[in-house]
């Protein structure tokens, strides 16, 4: 496993524990989609592995090995990649400067990385000059998860991308999901479309009151009636 979280109890305050116990794998290549009801600790789960949250208990292992007592910066060089759902780019700079912003953490061949990015995306190649504020909501996405992408990192972690996207937007930011899975990118998701995060997903994790209540395949849990109905609004 590229990832695993064993018993991670952790929140915002001493007496504030989101997580009770959380228990999360993700194999080398994976897409794993994170689902469950508002306050389960999904982005709670995203922000521990980036290392913006200290355990209280629990393990944190990357290829094995202990990561929870590293900074976040060394999570970062070790292939750690986090894009939150909120300001998650530079508003006032261009869209080619975010991308630059985005590889300062390893700044050899910026240039070739932005290149290749742009010829990936062709919207910020369109949108190179443009500031960040003035993209649409799904190309701000877009670009968020293409200033991840500078760093090349081995795991990916999304909180809510389609968060007040449109239908027609969300579906594009699924396909560029799916082409970055494609690319070997492990990724784990944290989604409020639970339907079509576990379709694109290879394994899907519930999370209920901070604790993992069920994991397996993504797509059976997809259509399985009882997660349905629970999560999927049947």
């Amino acid at each position: 496993m590229i990832l695993r979280c064993e018993s991670v109890v952790c929140g915002y305050g001493a007496a504030d524990h989101i997580l009770k116990g959380a228990e999360l794998s993700v194999a080398p290549g994976e897409m794993v989609a994170v689902i469950g009801p508002n306050g389960a600790g999904k982005s709670t789960l995203l922000k521990a592995i980036a290392g913006l949250l200290r355990l209280t208990t629990g393990t944190i292992l990357l290829d094995g090995a202990p990561i929870h007592q590293l900074p976040p910066g060394e999570r970062a060089r070790r292939g750690i990649a986090f894009v939150p759902q909120e300001a998650n780019v530079f508003p006032s700079m261009s869209v080619r400067d975010n991308l630059e912003m985005g590889g300062l953490i390893e700044p050899r061949h910026i240039k070739e990385r932005v290149a290749a990015l742009s010829a990936r995306f062709p919207v910020l190649a369109e949108k190179r000059r443009a500031p960040a504020r003035t993209l649409s909501g799904g190309q701000r996405q877009v670009l968020a998860m293409a200033m991840a992408l500078m760093v090349s990192p081995r795991l990916l972690l999304l909180d809510e991308p389609s968060a007040g996207l449109s239908p027609v937007a969300a579906e594009s930011l699924f396909d560029a999901i799916v082409e970055i899975h494609h690319t070997g990118t492990s990724i784990v998701m944290v989604e409020q479309n639970a339907r079509e995060a576990l379709l694109i997903a290879d394994r899907g994790v519930v999370l209920v009151d901070g604790r993992t209540a069920h994991a397996g395949p993504a797509r059976a849990m997809a259509h399985d009636p009882d997660i349905r109905r629970l999560f999927l609004g049947g």
